[in-house]
């Protein structure tokens, strides 16, 4: 019993909507008649066809085809009852009147049936349109994955099978350097399987900041020290503010945030160029700035560089192109934003506000 109600309910909310939809559309049609009623001596009855035609085209653009046909019937007969002389009856004085009303009925049929097709087809548009969006996401997705995973796992794979190799006879460096390369291999793996967990819970709307006490300083010199232990050929370098106080936010958020954005300087700047990263406080406002004196990106793609898989089609940098969207992300679900500038030398500004508790008792966070 409990499987039929349950099957019934989509079918019974349908109804519904029909139903309202029938009463709505009667309803739009008779209020635009009252409010033309004590005008018709002023406008002519003629008038009044055309702002009921008007009317039946706007309900046609927002219901369905049937609840749109009854409301053009009912337009024609509140126009003929009220409007064309005689009034208060169906009757038409006139054979020019009568002509008139037939053409008023199927024009109105007819507008309300072509704009529903109309809006049909509109929508049938945007719907393959998505469809073609998320089939080319879901392959940039792969694509991604299937370089990103496969690099990493190809090289833990190779090294394994090196170590575990007799014959090869390895000194100790040799060892060594293979045993690194192992680590760096999972330590990349590790961050992309950790940029798909935190993308999933984005989507999935449940994530919650757990806010806490933290050194923001700390927070940097953290994050900043994680991206080097990759070797990477930029210069890096931290400017905070010597009296920046404890901020009350959630201290792993706000590592990823830093981490991402410093990956992403990384992998898209030439060896050789500089990033600088910047904390101050403002009022109750943490302000990050993560700044690179390299090529920037281009002016036409700058509003697409927080989109989930993008990546510069020029670059050879590497990545899944989840950082920058998991950036803007966890920005906003701390309550605060995320954007992109262009430094005065021309390379990428990333400017991160967050909105927190402010504590200047450095003890606060060994409590």
């Amino acid at each position: 019993m409990r499987n039929f109600r349950i099957i019934a309910m989509p079918a019974e909310i349908n109804v519904r909507k029909k139903s309202l939809q029938y009463l709505a559309g009667v309803l739009a049609v008779l209020a635009v008649a009252a409010v033309c009623f004590p005008f018709s001596d002023l406008i002519g009855y003629r008038v009044v066809a055309y702002v009921l035609l008007i009317t039946v085209s706007l309900v046609a653009m927002v219901f369905d085809i049937l609840p749109v046909l009854i409301a053009a019937v009912v337009s024609a007969l509140v126009w003929d009852y009220f409007f064309i002389p005689p009034f208060f009856t169906f009757q038409v004085g006139t054979t020019e009147d009568r002509l008139m009303l037939l053409m008023y009925l199927v024009i109105a049929m007819v507008n309300a049936a072509l704009t529903y097709k109309i809006r049909r087809a509109e929508k049938m548009a945007i719907q393959r349109e998505e469809k073609e969006n998320t089939i080319k996401l879901y392959n940039t997705m792969l694509n991604s994955l299937s370089h990103e995973l496969r690099t990493p796992i190809a090289t833990i794979v190779a090294a394994t099978d090196n170590l575990q190799t007799e014959e090869l006879h390895l000194t100790k460096a040799q060892n060594d350097e293979l045993v690194g390369e192992i680590a760096k291999a999972s330590f990349r793996l590790n961050r992309q399987v950790e940029n798909l967990l935190n993308m999933s819970r984005l989507e999935s709307g449940f994530i919650k900041p757990r806010n806490d006490w933290c050194d923001v300083a700390e927070v940097i010199y953290t994050a900043v020290q994680q991206v080097e232990e990759n070797e990477v050929l930029q210069q890096i370098v931290i400017n905070i503010d010597p009296e920046l106080p404890l901020f009350r936010l959630d201290k792993g958020m706000l590592e990823q945030i830093l981490y991402n954005l410093l990956v992403n300087a990384t992998l898209y700047t030439p060896a050789g160029c500089r990033v600088d990263v910047m904390a101050r406080c403002l009022a109750d406002v943490l302000e990050v700035i993560v700044e690179d004196n390299g090529p920037g990106f281009p002016k036409d793609k700058e509003d697409r560089v927080f989109s989930k898989f993008y990546r510069l089609d020029n670059r050879t940098g590497g990545g899944t192109g989840l950082g920058l969207s998991i950036v803007k992300g966890f920005a906003e679900a701390m309550g605060g934003s995320a954007r992109l500038e262009r430094s005065a030398t021309g390379g990428a500004r990333f400017v991160l506000l967050l909105p927190a508790e402010t504590s200047y008792v450095k003890n606060l966070k060994h409590e």
